[in-house]
């Protein structure tokens, strides 16, 4: 069966950083991406952007094509949007054999042990760790004796794994861009194509 991945955050606003992973993701491992936008990310201030205003933008990036698609469970959910809590509800939706893999950026997995029941995640989907070239963030022992056994280069079975994918080093942030907007600038080539044709969905930011 075809893995489900998901990629989360709060996409405040969605640019071409994190369009790039995700299809990049998509073709590593031949895998369906749910973007799924975050209500209270639990590790970072609140997005700038109301829910409605990030779904909306979002639904412009992605227009166009069907390798990636929105997810907005977690917009839905009240409370801290615990990527253990969407898993679990993946998994009781896609049945208990598709491979389900959770996106992240190595820096982000380098944090893994501060995440609510972070353990659980490995029971409930594979971690597919998106890293740059170069890129070696030191993890700690408590982190790096859990993955030990867990390293594979390619999925086997529907859960469990941690899977390197090198992806392309995109020096994007949502911040720079949220400050150029709010000075007045238009980070054309930062943005998809879908914002940029309805610079109105930038209100939030400038």
């Amino acid at each position: 069966m075809r893995p489900l991945a998901i990629l989360g955050g709060t996409f405040d606003p969605v640019h071409l950083g994190h369009l790039c992973v995700a299809w990049e993701a998509a073709e590593a491992l031949d895998a369906e991406i749910a973007l799924v936008p975050a209500h209270v990310p639990p590790h970072r201030p609140p997005p700038r952007a109301t829910a409605a205003e990030r779904v909306a933008l979002l639904e412009a990036a992605l227009a166009g094509q069907d390798v990636l698609r929105l997810d907005t469970r977690e917009l839905e959910r009240d409370g801290p949007s615990y990527s253990v809590d969407t898993l679990a509800e993946l998994r009781g939706e896609i049945g208990p054999d598709r491979p389900l893999v959770l996106l992240v950026g190595a820096d982000a997995f380098a944090g893994l042990p501060r995440w609510n029941r972070w353990r659980e995640i490995f029971g409930l989907a594979h971690v597919g760790v998106l890293t740059r070239p170069g890129e070696h963030p030191v993890l700690d022992d408590e982190l790096a004796d859990e993955i030990a056994p867990r390293r594979a280069r390619v999925l086997a079975g529907p859960a469990g794994q941690v899977i390197p994918i090198t992806v392309t080093a995109l020096d994007i942030s949502a911040t720079a861009i949220r400050d150029l907007l709010a000075a007045g600038r238009m980070p054309r080539y930062l943005l998809p194509a879908g914002v940029v044709d309805r610079p109105g969905l930038l209100a939030p930011y400038r």
